[in-house]
Protein backbone atom coordinates (compact mmCIF):
# COMPACT_ATOMS: atom_id res chain seq x y z
CA UNK A 1 0.00 0.00 0.00
CA UNK A 2 1.26 3.51 -0.56
CA UNK A 3 -0.71 5.79 0.93
CA UNK A 4 -2.56 5.84 4.46
CA UNK A 5 -4.87 8.36 6.70
CA UNK A 6 -6.96 8.04 9.30
CA UNK A 7 -8.56 9.39 12.61
CA UNK A 8 -8.64 7.75 15.64
CA UNK A 9 -11.64 8.89 18.13
CA UNK A 10 -15.00 9.21 16.87
CA UNK A 11 -16.36 6.80 14.50
CA UNK A 12 -19.61 9.01 12.24
CA UNK A 13 -20.15 9.46 8.75
CA UNK A 14 -18.70 13.34 9.14
CA UNK A 15 -15.47 11.63 10.18
CA UNK A 16 -15.51 8.76 7.50
CA UNK A 17 -16.09 11.49 4.75
CA UNK A 18 -13.19 13.78 6.41
CA UNK A 19 -10.84 10.65 6.15
CA UNK A 20 -11.43 10.04 2.48
CA UNK A 21 -11.20 13.88 1.52
CA UNK A 22 -7.52 13.32 3.64
CA UNK A 23 -6.71 9.95 1.54
CA UNK A 24 -7.90 11.96 -1.48
CA UNK A 25 -5.02 14.61 -1.25
CA UNK A 26 -2.50 11.94 -2.00
CA UNK A 27 -4.37 10.19 -4.91
CA UNK A 28 -0.85 10.39 -6.79
CA UNK A 29 0.48 7.83 -4.42
CA UNK A 30 -2.04 5.30 -5.43
CA UNK A 31 -5.34 4.64 -6.99
CA UNK A 32 -5.79 1.13 -8.12
CA UNK A 33 -6.66 -0.01 -4.82
CA UNK A 34 -8.52 1.07 -2.19
CA UNK A 35 -10.22 -0.18 1.55
CA UNK A 36 -11.83 1.31 3.89
CA UNK A 37 -11.67 0.18 7.46
CA UNK A 38 -14.50 1.49 10.30
CA UNK A 39 -14.43 0.59 13.17
CA UNK A 40 -15.80 1.46 17.09
CA UNK A 41 -13.35 4.77 17.66
CA UNK A 42 -11.32 4.38 14.47
CA UNK A 43 -11.92 4.80 10.88
CA UNK A 44 -8.47 4.34 8.29
CA UNK A 45 -8.23 4.43 4.34
CA UNK A 46 -5.43 3.22 2.09
CA UNK A 47 -4.94 2.87 -1.34
CA UNK A 48 -2.17 1.37 -3.82
CA UNK A 49 -0.93 0.61 -6.69
CA UNK A 50 -0.72 -3.02 -8.50
CA UNK A 51 3.06 -2.95 -7.59
CA UNK A 52 2.73 -3.06 -4.00
CA UNK A 53 -0.45 -5.80 -4.19
CA UNK A 54 0.24 -9.01 -2.07
CA UNK A 55 -1.27 -12.00 -0.90
CA UNK A 56 -2.61 -10.52 2.72
CA UNK A 57 -4.10 -12.14 5.98
CA UNK A 58 -7.85 -11.79 5.94
CA UNK A 59 -7.01 -10.73 10.15
CA UNK A 60 -4.50 -8.18 8.83
CA UNK A 61 -6.42 -6.73 6.05
CA UNK A 62 -9.25 -5.78 8.54
CA UNK A 63 -7.15 -4.32 11.24
CA UNK A 64 -4.36 -2.29 9.61
CA UNK A 65 -3.31 -0.17 7.16
CA UNK A 66 0.26 0.46 5.61
CA UNK A 67 2.72 2.20 2.93
CA UNK A 68 5.72 -0.87 2.02
CA UNK A 69 6.03 -3.95 0.00
CA UNK A 70 5.54 -6.46 2.34
CA UNK A 71 3.40 -6.74 4.74
CA UNK A 72 4.03 -5.26 8.43
CA UNK A 73 2.97 -7.33 11.04
CA UNK A 74 1.90 -4.79 14.01
CA UNK A 75 4.41 -6.25 17.16
CA UNK A 76 7.28 -4.91 17.93
CA UNK A 77 9.63 -7.78 17.58
CA UNK A 78 7.83 -9.02 13.53
CA UNK A 79 8.52 -5.11 12.96
CA UNK A 80 12.07 -4.97 14.54
CA UNK A 81 12.53 -7.77 11.87
CA UNK A 82 11.24 -6.51 8.77
CA UNK A 83 13.56 -6.57 5.77
CA UNK A 84 11.69 -3.89 3.71
CA UNK A 85 10.68 -0.30 4.55
CA UNK A 86 6.90 0.19 6.55
CA UNK A 87 4.79 2.91 7.72
CA UNK A 88 2.07 1.37 9.43
CA UNK A 89 -1.35 1.89 11.24
CA UNK A 90 -3.09 -0.59 13.34
CA UNK A 91 -6.30 -1.18 15.59
CA UNK A 92 -4.80 -2.95 19.09
CA UNK A 93 -6.50 -4.47 22.34
CA UNK A 94 -4.92 -0.83 23.44
CA UNK A 95 -5.52 1.34 20.56
CA UNK A 96 -4.09 2.76 17.50
CA UNK A 97 -0.94 1.59 16.81
CA UNK A 98 1.43 4.07 14.62
CA UNK A 99 5.29 2.78 13.23
CA UNK A 100 7.61 3.69 11.08
CA UNK A 101 10.75 1.76 9.37
CA UNK A 102 14.57 2.43 11.09
CA UNK A 103 15.76 5.03 8.39
CA UNK A 104 12.57 6.49 7.82
CA UNK A 105 12.15 5.27 3.72
CA UNK A 106 8.35 5.63 4.37
CA UNK A 107 7.04 8.90 5.64
CA UNK A 108 4.57 8.94 8.24
CA UNK A 109 2.69 11.99 9.99
CA UNK A 110 -0.21 12.37 13.19
CA UNK A 111 -1.54 15.26 15.23
CA UNK A 112 -4.17 16.25 16.90
CA UNK A 113 -7.51 16.95 15.74
CA UNK A 114 -11.27 17.78 17.18
CA UNK A 115 -12.21 14.25 17.48
CA UNK A 116 -9.04 12.55 18.58
CA UNK A 117 -6.06 11.79 16.50
CA UNK A 118 -5.44 11.94 13.25
CA UNK A 119 -2.06 10.52 10.97
CA UNK A 120 -1.69 10.07 7.32
CA UNK A 121 1.38 9.42 4.63
CA UNK A 122 1.67 13.00 3.78
CA UNK A 123 1.53 16.05 5.70
CA UNK A 124 -0.98 18.03 3.11
CA UNK A 125 -3.35 14.66 3.81
CA UNK A 126 -3.18 15.76 6.98
CA UNK A 127 -3.98 19.41 7.04
CA UNK A 128 -7.76 18.42 6.30
CA UNK A 129 -8.29 16.93 10.33
CA UNK A 130 -5.11 19.46 11.52
CA UNK A 131 -2.54 21.85 11.72
CA UNK A 132 -0.81 20.69 14.92
CA UNK A 133 2.10 18.49 12.77
CA UNK A 134 4.36 15.95 13.77
CA UNK A 135 6.13 13.48 11.85
CA UNK A 136 6.51 9.84 13.67
CA UNK A 137 10.39 9.18 14.72
CA UNK A 138 11.91 6.46 12.67
CA UNK A 139 12.42 3.59 14.46
CA UNK A 140 9.55 4.20 16.98
CA UNK A 141 6.09 2.83 17.37
CA UNK A 142 3.84 5.14 19.05
CA UNK A 143 1.13 3.49 21.20
CA UNK A 144 -1.63 4.48 23.60
CA UNK A 145 0.51 8.29 23.88
CA UNK A 146 3.42 6.57 24.70
CA UNK A 147 6.64 6.56 22.09
CA UNK A 148 8.44 2.80 21.89
CA UNK A 149 11.46 1.80 20.07
CA UNK A 150 11.14 -0.66 17.48
CA UNK A 151 14.72 -0.55 16.60
CA UNK A 152 18.02 0.08 18.87
CA UNK A 153 20.87 0.97 17.12
CA UNK A 154 23.10 -2.00 17.82
CA UNK A 155 26.65 -1.39 19.08
CA UNK A 156 28.64 -1.42 16.01
CA UNK A 157 31.04 -3.99 15.60
CA UNK A 158 33.87 -3.27 12.87
CA UNK A 159 34.56 -6.13 10.97
CA UNK A 160 37.71 -8.03 11.79
CA UNK A 161 41.11 -7.65 9.67
CA UNK A 162 39.36 -9.18 6.56
CA UNK A 163 41.14 -8.80 3.36
CA UNK A 164 39.65 -6.61 0.76
CA UNK A 165 38.52 -9.00 -1.40
CA UNK A 166 36.18 -10.85 1.26
CA UNK A 167 34.60 -7.60 2.48
CA UNK A 168 34.04 -6.60 -0.81
CA UNK A 169 31.88 -9.83 -1.35
CA UNK A 170 30.38 -9.72 1.55
CA UNK A 171 28.92 -6.26 0.68
CA UNK A 172 28.18 -7.27 -3.15
CA UNK A 173 26.27 -10.54 -1.84
CA UNK A 174 24.11 -8.02 0.75
CA UNK A 175 23.12 -5.65 -1.98
CA UNK A 176 22.61 -8.53 -4.42
CA UNK A 177 20.05 -9.88 -2.29
CA UNK A 178 18.72 -6.32 -0.79
CA UNK A 179 17.81 -5.50 -4.87
CA UNK A 180 15.96 -9.44 -5.58
CA UNK A 181 13.77 -8.27 -2.70
CA UNK A 182 12.68 -5.33 -4.57
CA UNK A 183 11.40 -7.24 -7.93
CA UNK A 184 8.61 -7.51 -8.10
CA UNK A 185 7.91 -7.25 -12.26
CA UNK A 186 10.06 -8.16 -15.17
CA UNK A 187 9.91 -4.79 -16.83
CA UNK A 188 11.04 -1.97 -14.03
CA UNK A 189 13.53 0.65 -14.49
CA UNK A 190 16.65 2.95 -12.52
CA UNK A 191 17.45 6.59 -12.11
CA UNK A 192 20.53 6.11 -14.05
CA UNK A 193 22.95 9.69 -13.68
CA UNK A 194 26.01 7.99 -14.55
CA UNK A 195 27.47 7.96 -11.24
CA UNK A 196 28.80 5.38 -8.92
CA UNK A 197 25.84 5.02 -6.66
CA UNK A 198 22.97 4.34 -9.40
CA UNK A 199 25.29 3.03 -11.84
CA UNK A 200 26.53 -0.01 -9.24
CA UNK A 201 22.41 -0.32 -8.08
CA UNK A 202 21.46 -0.55 -11.82
CA UNK A 203 24.49 -2.93 -12.69
CA UNK A 204 23.55 -5.50 -10.05
CA UNK A 205 19.63 -5.25 -10.64
CA UNK A 206 19.82 -5.82 -14.77
CA UNK A 207 20.39 -9.64 -14.37
CA UNK A 208 16.98 -9.38 -12.37
CA UNK A 209 15.09 -7.67 -14.29
CA UNK A 210 13.70 -9.00 -17.96
CA UNK A 211 13.46 -5.74 -19.80
CA UNK A 212 14.92 -2.68 -18.06
CA UNK A 213 14.78 0.91 -18.50
CA UNK A 214 16.90 3.75 -17.59
CA UNK A 215 16.41 7.51 -17.04
CA UNK A 216 18.31 10.80 -16.77
CA UNK A 217 17.69 14.79 -16.81
CA UNK A 218 19.86 17.17 -16.64
CA UNK A 219 20.35 20.86 -18.61
CA UNK A 220 21.90 20.40 -22.26
CA UNK A 221 25.54 19.22 -21.90
CA UNK A 222 25.28 18.04 -18.22
CA UNK A 223 27.38 15.44 -17.15
CA UNK A 224 24.57 13.39 -16.21
CA UNK A 225 23.47 12.93 -19.25
CA UNK A 226 26.64 12.30 -20.56
CA UNK A 227 27.75 9.26 -18.26
CA UNK A 228 24.27 7.97 -17.74
CA UNK A 229 24.05 7.31 -21.54
CA UNK A 230 27.16 5.83 -21.30
CA UNK A 231 26.23 3.34 -18.77
CA UNK A 232 22.83 2.86 -20.29
CA UNK A 233 24.64 1.77 -23.24
CA UNK A 234 27.33 -0.65 -21.16
CA UNK A 235 24.01 -2.34 -19.29
CA UNK A 236 21.78 -2.74 -22.31
CA UNK A 237 19.14 -0.55 -21.09
CA UNK A 238 16.42 1.27 -22.44
CA UNK A 239 17.54 4.73 -22.11
CA UNK A 240 15.36 7.60 -21.67
CA UNK A 241 16.77 11.27 -21.45
CA UNK A 242 15.24 14.09 -20.58
CA UNK A 243 16.56 18.04 -21.27
CA UNK A 244 15.32 20.28 -19.09
CA UNK A 245 15.95 24.53 -19.10
CA UNK A 246 15.50 27.06 -16.51
CA UNK A 247 11.82 27.81 -17.71
CA UNK A 248 10.99 24.07 -17.49
CA UNK A 249 12.09 23.79 -14.07
CA UNK A 250 10.52 27.05 -12.97
CA UNK A 251 7.16 25.83 -14.54
CA UNK A 252 7.68 22.47 -12.10
CA UNK A 253 8.12 24.75 -8.84
CA UNK A 254 4.61 24.84 -7.70
CA UNK A 255 4.29 20.97 -8.61
CA UNK A 256 7.45 20.10 -6.73
CA UNK A 257 7.24 22.07 -3.62
CA UNK A 258 3.74 20.88 -3.20
CA UNK A 259 4.71 17.41 -3.65
CA UNK A 260 7.83 17.73 -1.68
CA UNK A 261 6.20 19.24 1.70
CA UNK A 262 9.45 21.90 2.03
CA UNK A 263 11.17 25.01 1.04
CA UNK A 264 14.81 23.70 2.56
CA UNK A 265 16.57 25.44 -0.45
CA UNK A 266 19.09 22.83 -1.34
CA UNK A 267 16.63 20.41 -1.12
CA UNK A 268 14.17 21.59 -3.38
CA UNK A 269 17.04 22.52 -6.05
CA UNK A 270 17.94 18.89 -6.10
CA UNK A 271 14.23 17.76 -6.14
CA UNK A 272 13.29 19.77 -9.50
CA UNK A 273 15.23 17.25 -12.14
CA UNK A 274 14.31 14.42 -10.03
CA UNK A 275 10.30 15.01 -10.12
CA UNK A 276 10.80 15.76 -13.99
CA UNK A 277 12.49 12.48 -14.35
CA UNK A 278 9.97 10.66 -12.48
CA UNK A 279 7.52 12.17 -14.18
CA UNK A 280 8.97 10.95 -17.14
CA UNK A 281 9.87 7.40 -15.89
CA UNK A 282 6.05 6.83 -14.84
CA UNK A 283 4.86 6.91 -18.90
CA UNK A 284 7.11 3.25 -19.16
CA UNK A 285 7.25 1.60 -15.30
CA UNK A 286 5.41 1.27 -11.89
CA UNK A 287 8.67 1.46 -10.05
CA UNK A 288 12.38 2.03 -10.09
CA UNK A 289 15.76 1.71 -8.54
CA UNK A 290 17.39 4.20 -6.46
CA UNK A 291 21.15 4.93 -5.51
CA UNK A 292 19.94 6.94 -2.59
CA UNK A 293 22.15 6.25 0.94
CA UNK A 294 25.82 5.44 -1.15
CA UNK A 295 27.03 8.19 -0.04
CA UNK A 296 26.44 8.28 3.54
CA UNK A 297 26.76 5.01 4.04
CA UNK A 298 30.23 5.27 2.29
CA UNK A 299 31.96 8.37 2.91
CA UNK A 300 30.82 10.13 -0.14
CA UNK A 301 30.91 14.05 0.91
CA UNK A 302 34.27 16.05 -0.19
CA UNK A 303 33.85 17.32 3.48
CA UNK A 304 34.37 13.56 5.00
CA UNK A 305 37.62 13.78 3.39
CA UNK A 306 39.03 16.62 5.96
CA UNK A 307 37.70 15.09 9.05
CA UNK A 308 40.07 12.85 11.47
CA UNK A 309 39.36 9.39 11.03
CA UNK A 310 38.05 8.60 14.29
CA UNK A 311 34.84 11.31 13.83
CA UNK A 312 33.98 9.68 10.74
CA UNK A 313 31.92 7.05 11.54
CA UNK A 314 29.99 9.13 14.20
CA UNK A 315 29.48 11.31 11.42
CA UNK A 316 28.17 8.69 8.88
CA UNK A 317 25.72 7.68 11.86
CA UNK A 318 24.29 11.45 12.00
CA UNK A 319 24.09 11.99 8.62
CA UNK A 320 22.01 8.62 8.07
CA UNK A 321 19.71 9.51 10.39
CA UNK A 322 18.76 13.03 8.98
CA UNK A 323 17.94 11.25 5.90
CA UNK A 324 14.50 10.61 6.74
CA UNK A 325 12.86 14.60 6.45
CA UNK A 326 15.79 15.18 3.56
CA UNK A 327 16.83 12.86 0.94
CA UNK A 328 14.67 9.84 1.37
CA UNK A 329 12.05 12.74 1.50
CA UNK A 330 12.87 13.81 -1.59
CA UNK A 331 13.08 10.14 -3.41
CA UNK A 332 9.71 9.13 -2.20
CA UNK A 333 7.86 12.29 -2.57
CA UNK A 334 9.21 12.67 -6.62
CA UNK A 335 8.32 9.03 -7.21
CA UNK A 336 4.99 9.00 -5.72
CA UNK A 337 4.03 12.23 -7.14
CA UNK A 338 3.80 10.26 -10.37
CA UNK A 339 2.17 7.04 -8.88
CA UNK A 340 5.95 5.13 -8.84
CA UNK A 341 7.73 3.33 -6.42
CA UNK A 342 11.60 4.15 -5.68
CA UNK A 343 13.11 1.03 -3.95
CA UNK A 344 16.47 1.83 -2.14
CA UNK A 345 18.52 -1.00 -1.80
CA UNK A 346 21.51 0.53 -0.33
CA UNK A 347 19.46 1.05 2.92
CA UNK A 348 18.36 -2.78 3.38
CA UNK A 349 19.02 -3.23 6.84
CA UNK A 350 21.43 -5.91 6.47
CA UNK A 351 23.09 -3.73 3.81
CA UNK A 352 22.76 -0.90 6.36
CA UNK A 353 23.92 -3.38 8.86
CA UNK A 354 27.03 -4.55 7.40
CA UNK A 355 27.89 -1.38 5.87
CA UNK A 356 28.50 0.34 8.98
CA UNK A 357 30.72 -2.43 10.57
CA UNK A 358 33.08 -1.80 7.34
CA UNK A 359 35.93 0.01 8.65
CA UNK A 360 36.17 4.00 7.74
CA UNK A 361 40.19 2.98 6.34
CA UNK A 362 38.39 1.46 3.61
CA UNK A 363 35.58 3.43 2.68
CA UNK A 364 37.41 6.77 2.36
CA UNK A 365 40.66 5.79 1.22
CA UNK A 366 44.00 7.81 2.07
CA UNK A 367 46.45 5.43 0.47
CA UNK A 368 46.40 7.46 -2.44
CA UNK A 369 46.65 11.01 -3.31
CA UNK A 370 43.92 12.73 -3.48
CA UNK A 371 41.82 9.87 -0.70
CA UNK A 372 39.10 7.80 -2.46
CA UNK A 373 35.71 8.25 -1.16
CA UNK A 374 33.31 5.06 -1.16
CA UNK A 375 36.65 2.82 -1.99
CA UNK A 376 34.91 -0.14 -0.91
CA UNK A 377 32.03 0.28 -2.81
CA UNK A 378 33.86 0.41 -5.91
CA UNK A 379 35.89 -2.57 -5.38
CA UNK A 380 32.52 -4.42 -4.37
CA UNK A 381 31.72 -3.66 -7.82
CA UNK A 382 34.69 -3.62 -10.08
CA UNK A 383 33.82 -5.92 -12.38
CA UNK A 384 30.47 -4.70 -13.94
CA UNK A 385 31.18 -1.20 -14.42
CA UNK A 386 33.39 0.34 -16.88
CA UNK A 387 36.30 2.37 -15.50
CA UNK A 388 35.22 5.79 -16.57
CA UNK A 389 31.79 5.44 -13.88
CA UNK A 390 33.96 3.82 -11.22
CA UNK A 391 36.28 6.13 -11.02
CA UNK A 392 34.11 9.34 -11.23
CA UNK A 393 34.23 11.84 -8.50
CA UNK A 394 31.20 12.41 -6.60
CA UNK A 395 28.78 15.07 -8.10
CA UNK A 396 25.97 16.81 -5.53
CA UNK A 397 22.21 15.75 -7.38
CA UNK A 398 21.91 19.32 -9.31
CA UNK A 399 25.68 19.55 -10.38
CA UNK A 400 25.41 16.93 -11.72
CA UNK A 401 22.39 17.22 -13.77
CA UNK A 402 23.77 21.17 -14.75
CA UNK A 403 20.97 23.03 -12.21
CA UNK A 404 23.78 24.21 -9.78
CA UNK A 405 23.37 28.02 -10.96
CA UNK A 406 20.34 28.48 -12.46
CA UNK A 407 17.72 28.46 -9.78
CA UNK A 408 19.86 30.40 -7.44
CA UNK A 409 20.64 33.32 -10.24
CA UNK A 410 16.97 33.72 -10.67
CA UNK A 411 16.31 34.67 -7.00
CA UNK A 412 18.65 36.92 -6.91
CA UNK A 413 17.30 38.30 -9.72
CA UNK A 414 13.71 38.65 -8.75
CA UNK A 415 13.97 39.17 -4.94
CA UNK A 416 14.70 43.03 -3.52
CA UNK A 417 17.28 42.53 -1.22
CA UNK A 418 14.48 44.92 0.93
CA UNK A 419 11.76 42.17 0.81
CA UNK A 420 14.46 39.30 2.03
CA UNK A 421 15.63 41.43 4.95
CA UNK A 422 12.09 42.01 5.75
CA UNK A 423 10.76 38.68 5.72
CA UNK A 424 13.25 36.42 6.25
CA UNK A 425 12.93 35.65 9.75
CA UNK A 426 10.06 33.28 10.40
CA UNK A 427 7.61 33.12 13.32
CA UNK A 428 8.80 30.20 14.63
CA UNK A 429 12.58 31.63 14.93
CA UNK A 430 13.94 29.53 11.79
CA UNK A 431 16.10 32.35 9.44
CA UNK A 432 15.72 31.93 5.71
CA UNK A 433 19.32 31.07 4.36
CA UNK A 434 19.07 32.64 1.21
CA UNK A 435 16.54 34.59 -1.78
CA UNK A 436 16.40 31.26 -3.25
CA UNK A 437 14.81 29.65 -0.09
CA UNK A 438 12.86 32.53 0.37
CA UNK A 439 11.50 32.47 -3.09
CA UNK A 440 10.65 28.66 -2.09
CA UNK A 441 8.92 29.83 0.99
CA UNK A 442 6.46 31.82 -1.13
CA UNK A 443 5.47 29.03 -2.82
CA UNK A 444 5.36 26.95 0.32
CA UNK A 445 2.83 29.24 1.68
CA UNK A 446 0.78 29.45 -1.21
CA UNK A 447 0.32 25.87 -1.05
CA UNK A 448 -0.23 25.55 2.66
CA UNK A 449 -0.57 28.69 4.60
CA UNK A 450 1.38 29.51 7.48
CA UNK A 451 2.24 26.84 10.01
CA UNK A 452 3.32 27.38 13.30
CA UNK A 453 5.07 24.15 14.00
CA UNK A 454 7.76 22.58 11.54
CA UNK A 455 9.82 20.70 13.35
CA UNK A 456 8.65 17.63 10.88
CA UNK A 457 10.66 19.57 8.18
CA UNK A 458 14.62 18.61 7.47
CA UNK A 459 17.26 21.15 7.08
CA UNK A 460 19.68 20.25 4.81
CA UNK A 461 23.34 20.41 7.06
CA UNK A 462 25.67 22.84 6.33
CA UNK A 463 23.27 24.23 3.74
CA UNK A 464 25.17 28.14 2.93
CA UNK A 465 23.48 31.13 4.45
CA UNK A 466 24.02 34.44 2.42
Amino acid sequence: MARIAGIAGMTTPEEESLVSTMLDKSAHRGTHHRKTINSPGIIMQAGWNEVESQPIPRSLMDQAVWDGLSVPIPSSASLAAQKTPFALAAMTADGLLLARDRIGVKPLYYGPCSVGMAFASEVKSLLPATRQIHELPTGKMLLAGRTINIHYEPSIQILPHEDVANTANGLRLRLEQAIARCVQQDEMGSWLSGGLDSSAIAALARPFVRRFHSFVSGVDGAEDLIYGRQMAEYLGTEHHELKVTQTDMLDALPDVIYHLESFDALLVRSSVTNYLTAKMASNYVESVFSGEGGDELFAGYEYIKSLPEDQIQGELLEIIHRLHNTALQRVDRCSQAHGLTAFIPFLDPDVLDYALAIPVRYKLFRDTQPPVEKWILRKAVEDVLPASVLWRPKSKFWQGAGVVDLMEQYAEQNISDADFKRERNLSNGWKLNSKEEFMYFRIFLDHFGELENLDWMGRTKGAPVT
